[in-house]
Parts: structure tokens; C-alpha cells; sequence
């Protein structure tokens, strides 16, 4: 299968490489060239505009898969491949979107007989390695054409057909929701060992890696841990601001409209808030967590 890759940053660019390793055929393109440069050099065909890239999809149907920030920049790519694809054509939008969006653009895109698929992919800046956690919404027929792309990418079960539209990105914002929580917990918990009347003389990379062994709280997370105090023991590196990307806060405004109770994310969420007003440890551990699984910035002591 050959596959379009619209958008070469942290995610993107291992997307299209974990692809090609897994025999995909990609064609790239990026708004700055350099990368889609540095992706051709890896074995990728590049492409300089959307048109041209639709010109190197010769196959039938062409799909074209984005990862682009959410908002705006999506909508704009949309409408100008609204214009260049053709009917039977494919859109994967793999990026962090609202799945509201998703109702609505899968709309905009039926009205030019053009396919729409939203894509919730889980992984960061490991995914190369280990392998996209893939949750899937949009016709399934589609996905079932698309699942080789799908295996490509995800380790094995790592991906999933959730429903219709706007259902992969709505599983991917909970999935999103509860990484908040369980960062939370864990900042939590370190920081009140470092509070303790024993907190000089612990090590925290030993406890990270202890509570891996065997223990019921451990995690992926707990290892990216472990790493993070071997690099720096006390996080003296780096300030607890902590930002957060939206998926949160959409998942609160489901919560109030569902009248389901999610007392940990929204705390998890405020807590982010107060961290940009404060250098507390635990806030240092949120902050450290996210450089370490998605290559999200820091802001340096």
C-alpha cells in the first residue's frame, strides 16, 4: 500500500518511518521542506505541495493521512484536499482533534464523495520502537481497507475499529483523560516521599524501578520515571510549569454533559493550572514525564 503523510513532526516523522519498516510505501510532505528532506534521504518519496503529493499517489483509492496540530491548520488542509483528491479517496486525520470535529468535517469531505477517517495514535516520541496505539473511527469498510496500515504501525493488538465517526478520537481524549489522572498520582506520591523525614536519603530511581517489580501500580509511566531520576535526581533541571494540550478539558466538558463524576481528571487538570504559578516537585515530575514520553518542551531552571 502506498500512503500520503501530511505533517513530519515528533509523531509523524516515526509514523512514516515505522511505516516504511513495515512495508508501507510513503510519500511525504511538510510545510517546511527540510524535513521532508530528511525523510527522503530514509527512503521516503517527498513531495513539495499537496498537489504534487496527489500526483505521486498513483494508487486507487489514494489515502492521505495528517498529523497536524488540532484546530485551524486541519481545516485548512482539509479544504485544500477537498480540491485535489478524488472520489473514493481517503483522509486519515491522526492528530489529537475534538471528535466533534470529526462529525463535521467527515460531512464537509461525504459532500465531495471523499472518505474521512479520525485516528486517536498513542505513543510519542517511542513509538517507533514499541509501536502506535491506534483507536479507529469512520465507516468500517474503510478501516478494514486501511488495516495494513493500521498493523504497520501499532505493536501487535494494538489497534482498534471503535465506531463511526468521531468514536476514535473520542476514546483516544478518555484515554487522554486518565493518563492525567495516573501522572497525577504518581506526582503525588513522589512527592510526598520527598517531603518525608526520610526523603534526603531515598532514591527515587531505585523506588521507580522497585515498584516495577511485581507491584499493582506498575507502569510504562513508572519506567519513563525510573529514567527521568537517573538523568536527575531531584528534577533540579528543569521548573514544574506544566501545560496541557486541550484533551483534558474536553474530557471535563463530557463528563458535565454525561453527569458521569470525574473528580481525578478534573483535579489532575487544575493541577496543571496552579503548576504554572509554582516550582513544586511534583509539578517537576508532570513536567519531566511529558518531555520523556511524548518529546513535549520543558521550561529549564
Amino acid at each position: 500500500m502506498k500512503i500520503g503523510m501530511v505533517g513530519l513532526g515528533r509523531m509523524g516523522m516515526n509514523m512514516a518511518r515505522r511505516l516504511m519498516l513495515g512495508g508501507v510505501q510513503v510519500v511525504a510532505y511538510n510545510r517546511s521542506p527540510e524535513k521532508t528532506k530528511e525523510i527522503m534521504s530514509e527512503g521516503a518519496e517527498g513531495s513539495f505541495s499537496l498537489e504534487e503529493l496527489a500526483e505521486k499517489l498513483d494508487n486507487q483509492p489514494r489515502v492521505v493521512w495528517l498529523m497536524l496540530p488540532a484546530g485551524k491548520v486541519v481545516d485548512e488542509h482539509l479544504e485544500k484536499l477537498r480540491n485535489i483528491l478524488s472520489p473514493g479517496d481517503i483522509i486519515v486525520d491522526g492528530g489529537n482533534s475534538r471528535y466533534r470535529d470529526d462529525t463535521r468535517r467527515a460531512a464537509y469531505l461525504k459532500g465531495a464523495g471523499i472518505h474521512y477517517v479520525d485516528a486517536g495514535v498513542s505513543g510519542g516520541i517511542w513509538g517507533l520502537k514499541i509501536g502506535y496505539c491506534t483507536m479507529v473511527g469512520g465507516e468500517e469498510k474503510i478501516f478494514k481497507y486501511l488495516e495494513p496500515v493500521f498493523k504497520a504501525l501499532a505493536p501487535n493488538d494494538g489497534y482498534l475499529y471503535c465506531g463511526p465517526t468521531g468514536a476514535g478520537h473520542f476514546v483516544k481524549m478518555i484515554h487522554n483523560g486518565i493518563e492525567y489522572g495516573m501522572m497525577q498520582a504518581y506526582s503525588e506520591g513522589f512527592a510526598l516521599l520527598e517531603a518525608s523525614p526520610y526523603g534526603k536519603n531515598l532514591d527515587f530511581n531505585k523506588i521507580s524501578h522497585l515498584w516495577n517489580q511485581g507491584s499493582v501500580i506498575r507502569s510504562w509511566l513508572l519506567e519513563l520515571l525510573e529514567d527521568v531520576f537517573a538523568k536527575d535526581p531531584g528534577l533540579d533541571k528543569l521548573t514544574g510549569y506544566v501545560d496541557d494540550s486541550g484533551e483534558a478539558r474536553w474530557t471535563l466538558e463530557e463528563a458535565i454533559e454525561s453527569g458521569v463524576a470525574a473528580p481525578v481528571i478534573s483535579m489532575a487538570l487544575f493541577q496543571r493550572f496552579q503548576s504554572r504559578r509554582e516550582n513544586a516537585f511534583e509539578n517537576r515530575i508532570l513536567a519531566a514525564l511529558r518531555k520523556e514520553f511524548g518529546g513535549h518542551a520543558v521550561k529549564k531552571a
